[in-house]
């Protein structure tokens, strides 16, 4: 009996010691997850509206399909690589520890951070390619300083000793690059000419994009003040940051209907209510920040909607 007792014991220095399960291995899943796909219909939106305004500036009205697939490009891999880069910084930085949103690969310690930094890197790599074909082809060589500036920009938007996405900026950042440079600088080189409309759009678009970063910033607001990153919304709190986005998204559809008072097919732009209607309502009523996932993805779907009848309207 007593032999059995201590079968059954085992060894007391190994009783109640537990190995660790070993990290998941990485799939191609997270790696999509990781360039945050939620985020991408804000780099389509300036150039689907600088185009339509290229055309409508254009004296012949053509469409230069290949500049502006060349300018879809720049957007979309600028936009990735900035995602990259932020999972690194942050994870680096230990911002993410505490995350609400879906775990960023760094964070999560499941990829070396200079692998991530690698990708980040060749990301921006692909969209100066990009930039340098669209230059080549237009003789515009005074941009090739325009797109160093935006790399430099999104790699200092959470990198660097002092990063300006810290300090309550990143919502300038966003307006001012995925809102008016992607777009005026979409219509320059197919039209080499900024009319009105053009900077109409620049401005809808860098208003929609801000409202999406607000309501990721929403979601994050303790785990941001907890991480000493002072993001606008940590600053002026949830009500000022709902009140905020509830502006920027009214203020897109104002200038969609003073366009319509000439371009009448720009109340088709409302069609993108349906999305960020929904996403307005979570956004106040929501009861845990896991819920406000749902609306960033309504209002990043909500901005190529508006977009594309904007530029509709334009061409039409």
């Amino acid at each position: 009996m007593a032999k059995n007792s201590r079968n059954v014991s085992g060894n007391p220095a190994k009783r109640g010691t537990t190995k660790a399960p070993p990290p998941k291995p990485v799939t191609f899943g997270d790696w999509v997850g990781a360039a945050r796909l939620r985020t991408l219909p804000l780099a389509v939106t300036p150039v689907v509206i600088g185009t339509g305004a290229a055309v409508l500036a254009d004296v012949d009205r053509q469409f230069h399909w290949v500049i502006a697939l060349f300018c879809l490009a720049v957007s979309v891999l600028l936009q990735i690589g900035v995602n990259f880069a932020n999972d690194y910084s942050d994870g680096i930085r230990g911002t993410d520890d505490l995350r609400v949103g879906p775990a960023r690969i760094t964070g999560s310690k499941r990829v070396p951070a200079k692998t991530v930094l690698i990708v980040a890197l060749t990301f921006f790599g692909l969209a100066a390619l990009a930039g340098l074909a669209i230059v080549i082809r237009t003789g515009q060589w005074w941009m090739i300083a325009v797109g160093a500036l935006c790399i430099v920009a999104a790699w200092f938007y959470t990198g660097g000793r002092r990063p300006y996405g810290y300090n309550a900026l990143g919502e300038v950042f966003v307006f001012v690059f995925f809102g008016l440079v992607a777009t005026l600088g979409t219509t320059w080189v197919q039209a080499l000419y900024l009319p009105q409309e053009a900077w109409f759009g620049a401005v809808a678009a860098g208003f929609l994009a801000c409202a999406v970063l607000l309501a990721n910033n929403l979601r994050d607001i303790e785990q941001d003040r907890a991480a000493g990153k002072r993001t606008l919304s940590v600053i002026i709190g949830p009500l000022g940051t709902k009140i905020l986005y509830t502006l920027l998204v009214a203020a897109a559809y104002g200038i969609a209907a003073f366009i319509a008072l000439l371009y009448p097919i720009a109340w088709l732009c409302f069609f993108g209510l349906v999305a960020v209607g929904p996403a307005i309502a979570i956004v106040w009523s929501f009861r845990v920040p896991r819920e406000l996932v749902t609306a960033l993805a309504l209002t990043s779907i909500s901005s190529p909607i508006y977009g594309i009848f904007l530029a509709w309207s334009f061409v039409g």
